[in-house]
Formats: C-alpha cells, structure tokens, sequence
C-alpha cells in the first residue's frame, strides 16, 4: 500500500510539472548561449579577416557618339517591297439562242457588282452575234466564283473563264 501511495504522488507531481518551464524538484545550473566576451549578445560569427570591396561602376553615355550617327531623311526601308499584282482573267459570256435578254441582263448586274444594265446589255447582244463576250478581268477566284453563280441561274447561263494573255 504505501508503493501505491508513493507511486501515485510521484506520477501527481511528474504530470502536474510535466510542461512547465523549470521543475519545482530539479536544479539546472545556468548557462549562457553567447560567449562570455561577447557584450551585445549576438553569436560568435567568425568575421573575414580579407576585406572584400564593392564598388558601383557607372559609365555615361559619350555625347560625341550620338552626333557623329548620320540622320537620315526619311524612313529607311528595310524590305523589299516588290509586289506583283494577281494575274487577271477574263469572265466570258457564251451566245445562246435560247437566252431571254432580260433574265441575262438583271442576273449579271445582280452577280457582277461593277456592271450596270446598259453595259450588260451590251455584253449580251456582243455574244449573240459573235458566239462570246467579255464581262470583265477579274482574280481568278473572283472569275470562277461569278462563273458558277451564272451557272447556277435558272435558266443556266453558260459563261467561261480565260486567261487574259489569250
């Protein structure tokens, strides 16, 4: 019984001092984590015994470098600007007798935007008396796209595209 008293007062006072900063039952001698010759309380760090130098090093531009460049009078071109303009071809309108005068004239003012009835009507009687007719020298995409739309009118309008050196 009087381990058990003892063994209880001990783990009382074990857990009761467990987290506290100094013991009520030990005694630790003072130390000091800084040298004793060290007043201001900082650790002992070894310093260099080589000094290092560190200077700033600025260079000013030289004026006479900026007046000697040559001044250009206008912009220079640094590309060569050597454009070719896009081949052109013709857009043809083939004679037919089967043809209706106005249904070709207001389909080709309504296709073509740079055309206007008295031109298209001129185009039209062209191609009826000599088998073909140009309507205009158009890009290759742009001749071919107003080929087909002429193509695609009901009734169809035949129509070719050439190239304009032939």
């Amino acid at each position: 019984m009087r381990q058990t008293i003892i063994f209880l007062v001990l783990a009382y006072f074990s857990s009761a001092f467990a987290f506290t900063t100094s013991p009520v039952f030990v005694a630790r001698p003072s130390t000091s984590l800084f040298a004793e010759s060290d007043k201001d309380g900082g650790a002992a760090i070894a310093k260099p015994k080589v000094g290092v130098d560190t200077k700033q090093v600025t260079k000013q531009r030289a004026k006479s470098v900026e007046k000697n460049r040559a001044k250009s009078s206008g912009p220079v071109s640094r590309r060569d600007e050597d454009f070719e303009d896009a081949p052109l071809f013709k857009v043809m309108l083939l004679g037919d007798d089967a043809y209706d005068q106005a249904h070709v004239v207001e389909r080709m003012c309504e296709i073509m935007e740079d055309m206007d009835e008295a031109q298209a009507a001129s185009i039209f009687k062209q191609a009826q008396a000599g088998g073909a007719a140009m309507c205009g020298k158009y890009p290759l995409e742009h001749a071919e796209m107003y080929k087909e739309q002429l193509v695609r009118s009901d009734p169809m309008i035949f129509s070719d595209v050439e190239e304009e050196n032939k």
